[in-house]
């Protein structure tokens, strides 16, 4: 079983390994959210880690992942997996059985007679992916299955790119935390040296901006939200902006005086 980051949502943005496993799977899982048993998520539910929901950042009822790979496969070797991606509140009950029930899935198509297994997550497979859980139980139903990770290119690198903001510079450290972590790992990040990458602002980001312009780097930030989606935005932090996808990206560059001065 592969794990393949397609890119933040343009289809463009896949390496040619990503394209070619894809290509070759027999079968390709993509993550979807979960219905929910007691009620439907409201409109302001967020998309999952993965670009799944019903709320910001869903492609046609359907997550980042799937309308990627649509570009590259064919409908009939795609098979959705759901995961209980508006959760809050660390394993719930719900997403543990979803976990579990997405490994049996991927479990029953190797028995089936599915030689090659991939499954497509947004950005990178080992940075904040679903796909490190449904590992894990893929290997507890089926240890003798070889689990691998084809690497994407990420929100930050597609920011940054768009932005023509440079990332890290000789010494400087580079720091990505999810905004869902809390402002405290923010406002620690922005005191430091390097850069500053928050993802998952949504509902976090007037906290964001406040420490933001606090610490006097409000000037400097820049925001992307549905990146490679209709509709997205590059552009300044705006402290008004009320109306944030769960899977936003703000990126507050490193100070720099002179050229090479980090060196």
């Amino acid at each position: 079983m592969t794990g393949v980051g397609v890119g933040p949502g343009d289809p463009e943005l896949l390496t040619v390994k990503a394209v070619r496993m894809l290509r070759e799977a027999d079968v390709v899982f993509v993550p979807v959210m979960a219905e929910r048993s007691d009620d439907a998520p409201g409109p302001d539910a967020p998309a999952g880690p993965d670009g799944t929901g019903t709320g910001p950042g869903t492609v046609d009822g359907g997550g980042r992942a799937e309308a990627t790979v649509q570009s590259y496969v064919d409908d009939g070797r795609v098979r959705r997996l759901p995961f209980a991606l508006d959760d809050r509140g660390g394993v719930t009950a719900r997403r543990r059985a979803a976990w579990d029930a997405a490994a049996r899935a991927v479990a029953d198509a190797f028995d089936a007679g599915a030689g090659r297994v991939a499954f497509a997550t947004i950005g990178d497979p080992n940075v904040y992916s679903t796909f490190g859980y449904l590992a894990q139980g893929v290997r507890a139903l089926r240890p003798a299955v070889r689990v691998a990770t084809v690497p994407g290119i990420t929100a930050m690198q597609d920011l940054a790119a768009r932005s023509g903001t440079v990332l890290c510079e000789g010494r400087e450290p580079l720091t990505l935390l999810p905004a869902t972590a809390g402002p405290e790992l923010f406002a620690a990040a922005l005191a430091g040296p390097g850069t500053v990458v928050a993802y998952k602002g949504w509902r976090r980001h007037p906290e964001l901006v406040a420490e933001l312009r606090r610490q006097g780097r409000l000037g400097e930030a820049v925001l992307g939200r549905g990146l490679g989606l209709p509709g997205e935005r590059i552009g300044p932090a705006d402290p008004d902006d009320g109306d944030l996808p769960y899977l936003s990206t703000l990126l507050v560059p490193a100070r720099r005086d002179t050229r090479g001065g980090k060196l």
